[in-house]
């Protein structure tokens, strides 16, 4: 029997990082698998690759995994807020309404002493998701790399992630040549040159000003 902490990351998927939820094979040639509903965001990317081995994949191309979901359904583990014993199966379902489950969200602290106020709500401007393949949580320099590694030849125009988190970045904005973009406009970590506390057209100044000294 397994703690839901310590479950396998055999019963978890590498796009959401929660237990599977319709597990599937994709057609990467490894079978690695992932939730149903994960997949779906796929269907517009034109060169999907698998977040495990990279290798690319039709997303519509896809197979029930029945004997790690047979598995899930016999094998059983505890919850870690109530121990309650279940099937790996229900937990995912088990965990979104478990009254004892800490759901409070970690109150920002920031590393050092700043002069910016802290907003109620700080929206996430350190992790992004590659446009082209949907990987999650690369920071700017991370992403960079991965781009000019994986996607070095794609095409396809793409909204930059980066720009439209920004107070003045537009969601529905795509970059012609996304990768020509990162190199020239995301050298830098935004946090250390931008003061959120100012109008949009300074931000945008201010970010466009570390960029060409990055360069």
């Amino acid at each position: 029997m397994a703690n839901c902490a310590e479950l396998s990351s055999e019963y978890t998927c590498p796009i959401c990082l929660d237990i599977l939820k319709k597990p599937v094979i994709i057609s990467c040639g490894n079978d690695h698998v992932y939730c149903e509903a994960c997949l779906e965001e796929y269907a517009e990317v034109s060169d999907p690759r698998c977040a495990e081995c990279r290798e690319e994949f039709n997303p519509r191309e896809i197979t029930p995994a029945k004997e790690l979901w047979i598995k899930m359904k016999e094998t059983t583990t505890v919850c870690s807020w109530c121990e309650q014993e279940m099937v790996i199966s229900k937990l995912r379902s088990h965990l979104a309404n478990c009254s004892k489950a800490d759901r409070s969200i970690p109150k920002f602290k920031p590393i050092g002493e700043t002069s910016q106020c802290i907003p109620a709500n700080l929206p996430n401007r350190s992790t992004f998701t590659c446009p082209y393949c949907m990987l999650k949580n690369l920071d700017i320099h991370g992403l960079r790399n991965h781009c000019n590694q994986e996607h070095a030849t794609n095409t396809a125009a793409v909204v930059c992630p980066v720009c439209s988190s920004m107070p003045w970045g537009d969601g529905n904005l795509k970059s012609a040549n996304f990768n020509n973009h990162l190199n020239t406009r995301h050298r830098f970590e935004y946090d250390t040159y931008v003061d959120y506390q100012q109008d949009d057209d300074e931000m945008l100044q201010a970010a466009i000003r570390a960029s060409l000294d990055q360069c």
